[in-house]
Formats: structure tokens, sequence, C-alpha cells
């Protein structure tokens, strides 16, 4: 974070100023919600959260190095100043917002904000490697994409800092708006519209008005970068902010697009950029087609920043997915576990499920299937879908975990899969796995993130659930 002083970040909160002795505290660390990552020179905000009171780690925060804190209540002996504000969250925004529009007037600083159903934490990934040889760039490793994770990664920004990617989420009307205000997009990415979060929102129409708020809160010399193969993506054009719409895709009207779309014997994607400042081949170490859309989104937007079309396919032969549980192939043993746990919904559970037979490459594949939440009226029928796609696509062995999926083995076992195990929670789920794993298997293991799939995954992955066969 930049350094501001008490008064200026109480200003900036709308706080009443704390009596202070004759220094002032300047702050120069980062802004931290977790006591333990305080660091001398941080400023501790205590957040009321559902099992932790942060009010009550003042004092390790403090012991940690934090030199205030942003507080809702007054906490007697609090051994640093304290800002008292009405909403927390709230107060990290206006702080954001803050320093944001400092930087602006001091720096080049370009800010790019990415959204979709699908894709967002892979994409930002995907960009903070492309332009890494561009200057400091801040991308959070994670999806701190909320009213709290957003503030905090736009307050990481220093003045040597060129460009900052942003991961806007949204699970109801009006999130987006209120993140762009805290960072106006100079770059507002949209990837698709999908299923995700259906239950909230309704229907798809009602998403695509959500997630076309983020170009809506471009600024004015801002460019929109649409995906021209989702239909309610490019719509948004029509509604943008900003100076100019960039499209990319598969078709050929995408002014950046792909084309030779083809994967490797490992299901490494390869694909030919097609830009209108050239072309280049590109080699990715990515498993799957469904990765092209991110592929295209993060070099378009590169491109839109000043890279040349040859400068991204270098940088793309070298990138990775950072964040963890999202289509991390490791192998343990002769077994091989595609964790790809921290999250679903219909669009992504689809592509994985599509991508496991170009990882298992004649092997057998099994899939380890939790629920996908929050999906409301139509969520049996979704489930029952993706059992049928995981018979289309030739899964060998279909596991269920939990009640929520059982529309999935349902599924399966009614479109013709010929193994199909439910299972009513993880130790169940792990013990069958210990009997059914073999020498050889290639193991996806999917669910939304409340579901809790991420520590079978880990254990997958460590070795730590034995097959028969192993």
């Amino acid at each position: 974070m930049i350094a501001l002083d008490l008064t200026e970040i109480a200003s900036a909160v709308g706080a009443p100023l704390p009596a202070a002795g004759p220094d002032v505290p300047v702050l120069t660390g980062p802004v931290v919600v977790d006591s333990r990552q305080a660091e001398p020179g941080s400023l501790f905000a205590a957040i009321d959260g559902a099992h932790v009171d942060g009010h009550d780690f003042l004092e390790a925060a403090a012991a940690n190095g934090a030199r205030a804190a942003l507080v809702t209540r007054p906490v007697p002996g609090a051994p640093i100043p304290t800002l008292l504000v009405p909403d927390v969250p709230a107060a990290l925004g206006d702080l954001a917002r803050e320093v944001l529009a400092r930087l602006r007037e001091r720096t080049g600083i370009r800010v790019v904000a990415i959204t979709g159903s699908v894709g967002k934490t892979t994409t930002k990934d995907l960009l903070a490697q492309l332009l890494a040889g561009c200057g400091e760039v801040i991308a959070p490793v994670g999806s701190f994409n909320n009213e709290i994770g957003l503030p905090l990664t736009v307050l990481r920004a220093e003045e040597s800092t060129r460009v900052l990617v942003l991961e806007m989420g949204a699970d109801a009307p009006g999130n987006l708006t209120y993140l762009t205000a805290i960072a106006p997009p100079d770059v507002a990415v949209v990837l698709m519209v999908g299923r995700a979060h259906l239950g909230g929102f309704g229907s798809l129409e009602n998403v695509a008005t959500a997630k076309a708020e983020l170009v809506q809160g471009l600024t004015a010399d801002g460019i929109a970068v649409l995906n021209a193969d989702d239909p309610r993506v490019a719509a948004m054009a029509a509604v943008a902010a900003g100076r100019d719409v960039l499209e990319f895709g598969t078709g050929a009207a995408a002014q950046v697009r792909a084309e030779e779309v083809r994967t490797d014997a490992s299901g490494r994607l390869e694909l030919t950029l097609v830009a209108p400042q050239g072309s280049a081949p590109v080699r990715t170490a990515l498993v799957g087609r469904h990765q092209v859309s991110n592929v295209l989104a993060a070099a378009a937007t590169a491109l839109a920043l000043g890279m040349s079309v040859t400068e991204v396919a270098a940088a793309a032969a070298d990138a990775r997915v950072l964040s963890p549980h999202r289509m991390q192939v490791s192998r343990t043993g002769a077994v091989t576990v595609v964790d790809d746990s921290y999250n679903a919904n219909p669009d992504s559970m689809r592509a994985a499920l599509r991508a496991l037979p170009l990882v298992a490459a004649g092997r057998r594949s099994v899939a380890v299937l939790g629920e996908m939440l929050e999906l409301g009226a139509t969520s049996a029928a979704e489930h029952a879908e993706i059992g049928a796609e995981c018979a289309r696509t030739g899964v060998q062995v279909v596991v269920t975990v939990g009640a929520g999926a059982e529309p999935i083995a349902e599924g399966a076992r009614a479109a013709g899969a010929d193994s199909v195990h439910s299972t009513a929670n993880l130790e169940e789920a792990e013990q069958l796995l210990a009997t059914l794993i073999t020498e050889g298997d290639v193991v996806l293991v999917k669910s939304s993130n409340g579901a809790g799939l991420m520590r079978l995954a880990e254990r997958l992955a460590a070795g730590e659930v034995q097959g028969a066969g192993q």
C-alpha cells in the first residue's frame, strides 16, 4: 500500500480521528483481515465474520506490527489506534477507491477487471503471466473477487505498479456496479454468461444483465474485451462505456481469434493466434480445448495493453494456472489426479468432463463429482444432465459424493454408464475409492467449493488414498 498517515485514512473511510500522541502513525504495510498476516506498518481490518470476530484479535495484529485497525465497535484497551466505521468491508472499499485515485494521478497504472460465469481465475492467472515482462503486475493468487477481496487487492498497489489485474464476481444484481465504483477498469473482460449462481439470478438473461455492469463501469477511455462466441456477451457492446470494443472468439468475425485449435497427446491446448496485428502459433501447458476462451481473453487483453502477437505467443507457452484446485494435473505413483475441485457449475463441469478423456489418453477415467450449488429450481435437472454427459464423454467410472450429487448418478445410469457409484459423504467416498482406484487410472475431482471435495482431491494427489491396484 502507498504510505498514508492515520489522518488520511480516517478521512478516506469517514471515521472520526482517534486521540493520538505527538506522532501520527504512518501506515506503509499491507491491509490485512487476518491478524497472522499483519506485519510492521499494517492496517488491520477487524471483520466480524460468521465464525471469527476480528475485534478479538487486535492484540495479535498489534504484536505482529499493525499500526491501526478498522473496527465497528469500540475495543476497550486497544493496543493500537482504532478507526470506528459502520461497516468494515465498505470502509475497505472507500480506502481502496482513494488509494487508486491517488495512484492514477501520480502514475500510469492500468486496471483490468475480469468477470464471467466460468474462467475468471484462470484468465486472471494467464494474463498476469503474459504481462510479467511489462512491469510490476498485481494479480492475487486465488479468487479475491468480492467486496472484501477486491479492495484488499487494490490496496496492494504501489507507485511502481504498472497493471492491476482484478477478478470481479457477482452473485446478485448490483455487485459489479459496486466493485467498478471502487476500481473503474481501463479494460473490462467478460468471458461468458453461464449457469453459475442461477438460483440467485433466476435466468440467464438476468445473469447477463448483471455481468454487463462491468462494461458499464469502464473509464471514459476504456476498452471492453468481449467473447464473440457467447451472444449474450457480444450484445454487451451496445451498453459498454469507454471508447472501444475488442472481440475474441473462434469465429471468423472475432478480431482476436483462434484457428487450428487442437490438443497434443497429453491434452495440452495448441492453437494459432490471429489478430489485426498478425498471427503466431501458441503452445500452452493448459489441459483441454475449453481453455481456448481463457487463452484468447488473456491474449486479447494483453494486445489491448500494447503487447505484440509474438510477445503474447511466447509468454503463453510458459503460462500456467497458478491458483490451486483448477485443472491441476498431478501424478502420484501410477495414478493421475485432475484436481478441479475449487468450484463447479454446469458449464465448467461439462468442460472438465470433456477434458478428462484427453488427459486419460486411453487409460481408465474416473470422475468423482460433488454437488453444484446455487442452481435453484433447475438443480436436479442440471445434475442429471451432467450424469448424461459422463456417459456421452465415455467416463468409465462415476462416483458421486453427497445427496445433492445423487441426480448425477441417476442421470449417468439412465444414459447407460456402466460403473456408477453413489456415496453419502467424503469418508464413504474415500473408502470406496480405495477399493476402486487401480494402476494407470486418471481421476477427476470436481464440485462446488461448498461441497468440500478439495480435501479429498488433496489426499488423492498426495497418495493418501491407496487403491487396490496401486
